[in-house]
């Protein structure tokens, strides 16, 4: 029995899966996907149409990810990496890579179209990325498959403008001499091009959308929201969603900007003075235009503009 096994199975046995997240995922490896650390069967990969026919959902936000990926690769390529974006089962459908190493990285699976699942290749940078939904950093050893150690694979997800799980952003290593301290200085761009990626993205999805960024919480860092002419919430990032309360969203039902930045709400007559304030603005100030849009004679909207406090043509 080779180290690496010994180590797998060493730390099963002890019941490390309750105390390390590494661990965890040795166990859903050898466990509920069924591998051995010592399989030797080499990384599954899809045939050309395969690959086109998961990539097709996908083009909206890999045409968004390009620049972001360039960039990526500039800081990461000159150290032997290459930089991958794959799919929610764990399949790259874009890559980065020097071509004086491409026949290695092609060697090694780091390609598109090769699978990189937890059920398929046990604890690696996209597979344990996608299956656990977090940034992560599987370091040569720490990958289940013994013919995966010598790889160094940093991940982060990416999700989308509904808050679910859309792909992966990974830079991954062969060379020897890539430290794990180093490793966690790559974690640093992998995570914020992620988030760079998702920000593009939803901003193209709500282009005709007025975008705000919301506070952050206990809960989370915040994020983005989209929001209509009436001010309500057509669409938050996942930052936004477990910043804030965004369980009317994901039910379909109406959910005021007001309450996903964290105001409180006001009464009626404040949020009646809010109304009349937008739709001046809308109009320009205009108050014949302005009642039109509302539905009310000139003489009505005066009465409430006065009832306000507000100035005509504000």
């Amino acid at each position: 029995m080779n180290q690496h096994v010994a180590v797998v199975e060493n730390a099963l046995a002890r019941g490390g899966a309750a105390r390390s997240a590494l661990v965890a995922s040795w166990q859903r490896s050898m466990n509920l996907h069924r591998l051995r650390p010592e399989a030797r069967t080499p990384p599954h990969r899809l045939g050309a149409w395969e690959l086109a026919r998961i990539r097709e959902p996908l083009e909206p936000l890999i045409d968004v990810a390009q620049d972001t990926l360039d960039r990526l690769y500039m800081a990461v390529g000159g150290i032997g990496c290459c930089v991958l974006l794959a799919d929610p089962q764990g399949i790259p459908v874009e890559r980065r890579g020097a071509p004086a190493d491409d026949r290695t990285f092609e060697d090694w699976g780091l390609w598109t179209g090769t699978v990189w699942s937890e059920e398929a290749e046990g604890t690696n940078g996209i597979g344990t990325c996608l299956a656990e939904e977090r940034a992560v950093t599987i370091h040569r050893d720490q990958h289940f498959l013994t013919r995966n150690t010598l790889l160094s694979c940093t991940t982060a997800p990416i999700f989308d403008h509904e808050g679910r799980l859309a792909a992966a952003i990974d830079v991954s290593s062969c060379r020897w001499d890539l430290t794990a301290e180093f490793a966690q200085l790559i974690a640093l761009s992998v995570g914020e091009a992620a988030r760079r990626i998702e920000t593009d993205h939803f901003r193209a999805v709500f282009a005709q959308h007025r975008i705000l960024v919301t506070p952050a919480s206990d809960k989370g860092p915040g994020g983005l929201i989209a929001v209509d002419g009436d001010d309500m919430v057509v669409g938050a990032t996942r930052g936004a969603r477990l910043a804030r309360d965004m369980s009317a969203l994901g039910e379909g039902r109406p959910l005021p900007a007001s309450l996903a930045l964290g105001q409180a709400e006001e009464g009626f007559d404040a949020a009646e003075r809010a109304m009349l304030l937008r739709a001046l603005a809308r109009h320009g100030g205009q108050v014949s235009a302005t009642a039109r849009s509302l539905g009310v004679s000139r003489a009505t909207l005066h009465r409430k503009l006065n009832r306000h406090g507000i100035r005509r043509g504000a």
